[in-house]
């Protein structure tokens, strides 16, 4: 596993994770987090959507102030803050699907169109779109509004999918999966690096959303019955023993430099 651990730039230190598989498999274990944590607590719980969404959204604005605060990347930090990003686009969609009656269709279109807002606004505001470059407080923003749009696009079109197109729990992550395998080819062959992260980062989010659905929810609606309760606890156990050894690397290498 190669590190995550962001090397200062002529700027400050870069606040996000360096890309690797560490990053990706964290990210899809976070996917399916949001999903099956969001379903948790508002349905298993008893908190209902309202109180779910106020009480993530709380932390989620206490989390990025501490990540935004912080003056370099924190492995633990940051990836709470992705598990709670996740939680709370998993509850917008959810919100504007269940709560108002809002198609999958105008959702998944309205959020492609805001992803695609932001991003026009962040390239023409900075010139670029780089992950490796986040390093103003400006950019942090640009990044943080991204990745949420992302996780609410890819929970939209996960549903749209997997539900509104009958596609299927199982049948939606094979695909999503294939697609995914389809943009790690192209960034192989030589495809704009920016172009394909974004993209593959939009995909790991109706990918996990359907893993998700497929081990939490009956066999008689086509999942495999494990229940959000276990597969929350069972993922989120994962994710903290890779943040950990991220963590312990990363502080590995900054010692290293220091005495250099």
């Amino acid at each position: 596993m190669t590190s995550t651990y962001s090397m200062p730039s002529a700027h400050g230190q870069n606040k996000v994770p360096e890309i690797t598989l560490a990053f990706w498999i964290i990210k899809i274990l976070s996917t399916t987090v949001g999903e099956t944590g969001a379903d948790y607590l508002a349905v298993n719980a008893g908190w209902g959507q309202g109180v779910t969404s106020v009480v993530m959204c709380t932390l989620l604005v206490a989390i990025l102030a501490l990540q935004w605060s912080s003056d370099r990347f924190r492995a633990w930090l940051y990836w709470l803050a992705v598990v709670l990003v996740s939680i709370v686009g998993t509850q917008i969609t959810d919100l504007l699907t269940d709560g108002l009656g809002v198609s999958l269709y105008v959702s998944t279109a309205l959020f492609a169109v805001t992803l695609a807002a932001i991003f026009i606004v962040w390239y023409r505001s900075e010139h670029t779109l780089s992950i490796h470059t986040i390093v103003t407080s400006r950019r942090e923003a640009f990044y943080w509004a991204a990745i949420l749009c992302t996780f609410a696009l890819g929970t939209a079109a996960g549903d749209l999918a997997t539900e509104a197109a009958g596609l299927g729990f199982t049948r939606g992550a094979m695909i999503f999966g294939v697609l995914i395998a389809a943009v790690w080819l192209l960034f192989r062959l030589g495809a704009n690096a920016v172009a394909t992260f974004w993209v593959a980062y939009v995909l790991t989010r109706p990918f996990g959303a359907a893993l998700g659905d497929l081990l939490t929810q009956a066999r008689v609606y086509g999942g495999l019955g494990f229940g959000a309760q276990w597969t929350s606890a069972v993922f989120l156990t994962a994710i903290v023993g890779l943040v950990a050894m991220v963590e312990i690397k990363a502080r590995s290498l900054r010692a290293e430099s220091s005495t250099h």
